[in-house]
């Protein structure tokens, strides 16, 4: 019997996605796209919404791990690059797991396998610079930064950060995927947010701004200035949220500033895992 041909379309969560790989083998269709309702389907193909069932994602990544145990780990980390149509992807992998065994995934240059590996590569890259180039500010005790990654790199970057606060109240947001990592007592969570303004300093935190600029500014050579080599190190596109490139209002306290102060603690109450 052939295998039907749908655009399936799903809620985006990774359970989600592997509801769909689920519903194609036991619907025995083939997906020509995998695409949440926002994205919306570019195809003239009938369209399957697919459930989002916790026992039917279970059984998959059971039939995974029960292959090999390289797999799951690969396609959690896909899932959360900026690859074009992961999801096609990453089922393609799937299918491919299924119909030939593993032996394909210790070859990063498959064409099935090289894709994914591509974009977890350039994912590891982006979690490498952002755990040095998050600038965080304190606002009562509590600790904000902000980032605009290119990957959806908040569930990456949470063990890290949580571990270097264990004892402190922070949060990170991301403008990119509009989502909010918040922490407090132990406990976290990541939550969508469309939009967020960060609170305008004390006088404190304004002067720590000041100092941590004037130290930037200070041990630069300007003998040995070379911008190629600084953006090969600091590519530009991290510098919109960081310290050292802000323009003068950035480091004006709230006393300062004739914007209202806003108050970030009722984000952080009710935090739970």
């Amino acid at each position: 019997m052939a295998w039907t041909e749908l655009c399936y379309e799903y809620d985006g969560s990774f359970n989600g996605l592997l509801c769909c790989i689920f519903d194609s083998y036991t619907r025995r269709e083939t997906p020509v796209s995998i695409r949440t309702a926002e994205q919306g389907q570019l195809s003239l193909k009938p369209v399957h919404t697919v459930e989002t069932v916790a026992s039917h994602a279970k059984r998959i990544t059971k039939s995974l791990q029960a292959r090999t145990p390289r797999a799951l780990p690969l396609i959690q980390k896909a899932y959360l690059t900026c690859l074009p149509d992961k999801e096609l992807y990453i089922y393609r992998l799937v299918q491919k797991l299924y119909r030939e065994g593993p032996s394909f995934l210790k070859n990063p240059t498959d064409p099935v396998v090289y894709p994914l590996h591509t974009a977890v590569r350039h994912l590891a890259g982006e979690l490498e610079k952002l755990r040095g180039f998050i600038r965080f500010s304190e606002f009562d005790g509590i600790y904000a930064a902000e980032i605009e990654p290119k990957n959806r790199v908040l569930p990456a970057l949470r063990s890290h950060f949580c571990s270097r606060f264990a004892d402190q109240p922070f949060l990170i947001y991301d403008r990119t995927h509009r989502e909010i990592l918040l922490y407090a007592n132990g406990r976290w969570k990541i939550s969508p947010l469309d939009s967020f303004t960060m609170a305008r300093p004390g006088k404190t935190e304004a002067a720590y701004r000041k100092l941590w600029k004037t130290f930037y500014d200070t041990i630069a050579i300007r003998e040995r200035n070379n911008p190629r080599c600084q953006r090969t190190h600091l590519p530009l596109r991290y510098r919109a949220v960081m310290t050292e490139f802000q323009n003068e209002s950035f480091f004006q306290s709230k006393e300062e500033s004739a914007s209202a102060p806003s108050d970030m603690r009722h984000l952080i109450a009710g935090t739970d895992q």
